[in-house]
């Protein structure tokens, strides 16, 4: 479990394919790995992982990427240098800053329009219409793991407005029009609205 505050970027030191899997090597700062054990879940652009291999004091860590992780969220795009965000899992008291997220990618969008103006960034997403009824104006969303609040919601996306901080401390600030993001819909939202969608659809199917 994760809060979408991401606490540091990584930066892809090797990639190694191993028969069905591929080897994920990160640089990541000493501070963020103290006290990592073996098995740990730590959220890669948003996508829950789980630490194979690592050193602390040298700054690496690595994970076993199986293939349908890697074809349906961005990871399978990463190359040798690529910057990622990191968040470790959650630990019991720590501060929730963002929203519960669980790590579970459930689809990617692409950045079809970005605006830099001095203070903030504007981004627009297009996503599969069929992930718009859980999408809300001024909702919860994970992008690349951030936890961030959704502007407008059109008929092709959503649209997100970023302040500096965001900015300077995840990937986000790097991105560019036409990159592919991960995209984790926000539980609590998904739930009811699928729960209702059945409640409705038994009730019409009693009725008929």
């Amino acid at each position: 479990m994760f809060t979408g505050i991401v606490q540091t970027t990584a930066q892809v030191r090797e990639i190694r394919d191993e028969g069905q899997l591929r080897r994920l090597t990160l640089t990541v700062p000493p501070a963020n790995l103290t006290a990592l054990e073996r098995g740990a879940s730590v959220a890669i652009n948003g996508v829950c992982l789980t630490a194979t291999e690592f050193d602390s004091a040298a700054g690496w860590v690595s994970f076993d990427v199986i293939a349908e992780t890697l074809a349906k969220t961005n990871l399978g795009k990463l190359i040798v240098g690529s910057k990622v965000n990191l968040e470790r899992s959650l630990s019991f008291g720590s501060e929730i800053g963002g929203h519960i997220v669980s790590g579970h990618i459930q689809t990617t969008a692409t950045l079809s329009k970005l605006v830099r103006e001095q203070h903030k960034v504007s981004m627009q997403l297009t996503l599969d219409k069929s992930f718009l009824p859980y999408i809300l104006a001024k909702g919860f969303i994970a992008v690349e793991g951030c936890s961030l609040t959704v502007g407008e919601v059109t008929t092709q996306g959503f649209s997100l407005y970023l302040i500096p901080e965001t900015l300077a401390i995840t990937t986000l600030g790097d991105k560019r029009e036409g990159d592919v993001l991960n995209i984790e819909l926000d539980q609590q939202t998904l739930t009811i609205i699928k729960t209702v969608e059945r409640v409705m659809a038994e009730r019409f199917a009693g009725n008929s």
